[in-house]
């Protein structure tokens, strides 16, 4: 079976408790799990990984070319704004990419408004919450069968 990676940055691994007015009630764990369900469906395997550090975001990013995944679903977090190393990992890979977030960083603080991975992404979601990463999974999925433009 054919895998996607969904690859979540720091501080997700608090969603359901961190800011719900920003970032809603659900689990990582339960969007996890929806996203696995959805994935099978389609025929394929999704693997989910979180970090707190740039560095093993980095290393799965790269074990993602190097174990021929198919895609990943990356949400980078507060990384986004900030890390150079993250965007050369995205740019290093020839795996296809879509960054994704749950609130809308283009409404929020201006130090948000700047994504250092959108331009190395093959797409960006953003502000549509849970439903976003089922957006991007699925984006990702029709872009990896090579109709993405239907």
């Amino acid at each position: 079976m054919e895998r996607i990676l969904m690859l979540n940055g720091p501080n997700l691994n608090r969603l359901g408790k961190r800011e719900p007015e920003i970032y809603g009630t659900d689990t990582l764990e339960s969007i996890e799990n929806k996203l696995i369900s959805i994935a099978e469906k389609q025929g394929f395997a999704l693997i989910a990984r979180q970090s707190n550090h740039e560095g093993e975001l980095i290393e799965a990013l790269h074990d993602a070319e190097d174990q021929h995944f198919k895609g990943v679903v990356f949400n980078p977090a507060a990384y986004t704004h900030t890390s150079i190393a993250l965007r050369d990992a995205v740019a290093s890979i020839s795996v296809p990419v879509v960054e994704v977030h749950l609130s809308n960083i283009h409404a929020r603080e201006p130090f948000r408004h700047q994504s250092m991975i959108a331009a190395e992404a093959i797409g960006q979601i953003a502000g549509f919450g849970v439903y976003g990463y089922e957006m991007a999974l699925n984006a990702l999925i029709k872009h990896t069968k090579g109709n993405d433009h239907e």
